[in-house]
């Protein structure tokens, strides 16, 4: 529902909000009556799960949102995000549906409290998760030549977050429009702000080189200041932090508050609604009062209308389907999977404007810790961007880029540091699809992983079986045999999913050539296995299957001519492209009637894609012998003479055959 019969609304449908004291007034009423309205509905168990009142700071929560007009501003908002909702939309019915778990809900019902997607407003649950994403959004916006502003607002308990610091960093660095909003209660949910902040609070967005204001939301130029600061940031162009005083009435949440009624009571005798209300006359506020009652009661009945949310269909992943069709591929030869990476990095910046590499040290001469792109950033000026060593700060912005229709692939410098990331990757890009049906993420992480070159237990590691666990995330690992530059494109230019692309760092050197292997065909249920396909060799009615990928294949192939030439075994090869989501059917139709399949991995193989695969084919009746192998669950060591006894080599894996035979 629109708020027109209270206030009008502008083509976008955002409330247009006067800066006088009874517009104020009448606009932060609703809001605050609003808030009564979801915890009374929480008494009355019409409501579950949790909620996060701005009872107290409904000026503050407005001031900003308020303030931006243009059709391209954001607003990244967090938890306590009910005020920002209703100053940017005016859907107070939405909202209230939203909480209460209904299908007129503004996403309904999948967010509630703390997940909001409306247009350009977006909020999020975990601290400071928003705040790289603000960063690639503004990066956006000024890489188009727009004159929109995002502004990022947290809590001062934020400050203790360090992705808050990679990103104010990057704002700089990068010097686009972004605002950090930092509503100061002075507590966060039960603990002090003086007991968890060093420092002055300004200070830290000036060591950025960030503009920074402080201001009072009862000051009584409050408002017309947050629209100047606003507006400053607009015609800079550059960043800014505004760190905005205030006070909180309400508990954390429902009813945590343990704060003294003393304090509270000075709370309350400060309160800038009642301020405003003291500068008008005693009829102008009862007609406020009369107003909101009504409202209220409207958005009541029309929120209590609506049934439960329901899904028509419960949803079994969360994969948006593959677009577009093949494309023609360069049949150049190239002289290993280095150079068909670099020429597919090439392709996709001349071919797609909207195509950006992020990562750190990408530039020219250098080219990235394995050369991958390199000579790219003299060619596309402006759109190879190497970065602050920050890779949860670049994970975000890339984010923020997809999310903007931008096509960005980020480069995390080794697979080790995607821990790093993990939040960003977890609980933002993946979650975002997932949950509102507008917004896509088509981001794209490369990262160079495996050991085999000595560079010990932190730079070695081989990850995947984090993150084919990740709902949503797409995992690609590809070998020598298949052709990784086609695969990359793919990924950009067909699959709208957040992607993880995976390289083996010995593979760099090794020629891409597919030799005997052929692509398996792919089941239609499979999603995304047309784009990224299976490949196999060797025998129709081999005694032993090994499936294996990425770094692993090599030696993998050479195990395979071992069994063939010395044990005479029939040996086929296995080799998935594609380790997650899964491609089941594919899968289970090529090897269900193999008699003994061994999966092999260099990571190790605890809890991992080797179980995925196992369990895959012991769930539907699978008659034959299987084994894994993979590393030990212990770091991996620098010496080469103790790393080559860690990491499976052709030995071991005609070992692990023989055993299975």
């Amino acid at each position: 529902m629109a708020i027109s019969p209270v206030f009008p609304v502008d083509e976008h449908g955002k409330p247009s909000i006067a800066s006088s004291p009874r517009e104020l007034f009448l606009f932060g009423s609703l809001i605050r009556e609003t808030e009564k309205l979801i915890l009374e509905l929480f008494s009355r168990g019409l409501v579950s799960g949790t909620t996060h009142t701005c009872l107290g700071q409904e000026l503050c929560q407005m001031s900003v949102v308020r303030a931006l007009s243009h059709p391209d501003d954001y607003v990244l908002s967090n938890h306590r995000n009910h005020g920002h909702f209703m100053t940017y939309s005016g859907d107070f019915v939405g909202l209230v549906a939203e909480i209460m778990g209904r299908k007129g809900g503004v996403c309904g019902g999948y967010g509630g409290s703390q997940h909001i997607a409306y247009r350009n407003f977006h909020s999020n649950g975990v601290q400071a998760g928003m705040t790289g994403i603000g960063v690639g959004l503004a990066a956006a916006n000024k890489g188009r030549g727009s004159p929109g502003v995002v502004a990022v607002i947290i809590g001062d308990g934020t400050l203790g977050e360090g992705m808050l610091y990679e990103s104010m960093n990057l704002a700089s660095t990068w010097k686009v429009p972004v605002l950090f909003v930092v509503e100061h209660n002075g507590i966060a949910q039960t603990t002090y702000t003086r007991d968890t902040i060093g420092g002055d609070i300004v200070l830290r967005g000036r060591a950025f080189g960030l503009s920074t204001w402080r201001v009072s939301d009862r000051d009584e130029s409050f408002i017309d200041e947050v629209e100047r600061i606003v507006g400053e940031v607009r015609s800079s162009g550059l960043p800014g932090m505004l760190v905005i005083d205030t006070g909180r009435l309400g508990p954390h949440s429902k009813g945590d508050d343990l704060r003294d009624p003393a304090e509270m009571e000075g709370l309350v005798a400060g309160d800038p609604l009642m301020a405003l209300a003291a500068r008008l006359s005693a009829s102008e506020v009862d007609d406020v009062k009369e107003r909101c009652k009504e409202f209220i009661v409207q958005i009541e009945q029309q929120a209590l209308a609506f049934p439960p949310a329901v899904f028509d269909e419960a949803p079994e992943h969360v994969f948006r389907p593959v677009r577009g069709v093949d494309g023609p591929r360069d049949t150049e030869r190239l002289p290993n999977v280095r150079a068909a990476l670099n020429d597919a990095l090439r392709q996709l910046l001349a071919t797609d404007p909207e195509v950006i590499l992020v990562g750190e040290d990408l530039h020219d001469p250098y080219g990235g810790a394995f050369k991958v792109t390199a000579g790219l950033s003299e060619q596309f000026k402006g759109r190879v961007i190497s970065t602050p060593i920050s890779e949860a700060g670049i994970t975000g912005a890339g984010i923020g880029l997809a999310m903007a229709g931008k096509k960005p692939i980020v480069e995390i410098m080794f697979a080790d540091f995607l821990t790093l990331c993990m939040d960003q990757i977890y609980n933002h890009a993946v979650k975002f699809p997932g949950m509102f049906e507008d917004t896509s993420v088509p981001l794209i992480i490369r990262t160079p992983c495996g050991g085999r070159r000595g560079y010990g237990p932190t730079h070695s590691q081989s990850l995947e079986n984090l993150f084919v666990s990740v709902p949503g995330l797409t995992v690609l690992y590809g070998s020598h045999r298949h052709d990784l530059g086609h695969l990359l494109v793919n990924a950009s230019q067909r699959w709208d999913n957040p992607t993880l692309f995976l390289e083996h760092k010995l593979l760099y050197g090794e020629k891409q050539d597919a030799g005997d292997y052929v692509e398996v065909e792919p089941d239609g249920g499979d999603i995304g296995a047309v784009l990224f396909p299976t490949l196999r060799n060797g025998s129709d009615d081999p005694d032993v299957t090994l499936l294996s990928y990425g770094g692993m294949l090599p030696v993998t192939e050479k195990a395979a001519r071992i069994l063939s030439d010395e044990e005479e075994l029939s040996v086929e090869i296995v080799a998935p492209a594609l380790l997650a989501p899964l491609p089941r059917e594919t899968l289970l139709r090529l090897l269900m009637d193999r008699p003994r399949i061994l999966v092999v991995e260099e990571a190790h193989h605890h809890f991992g894609f080797s179980a995925e695969i196992l369990a895959l084919l012991a769930e539907n009746g699978y008659a034959g012998r299987v084994a894994r192998l993979g590393a030990a669950p212990v770091p991996i060591a620098s010496a080469r003479s103790l790393e080559s006894s860690q990491l499976p080599d052709e030995n071991a894996v005609v070992a692990a055959v023989m055993d299975l035979i």
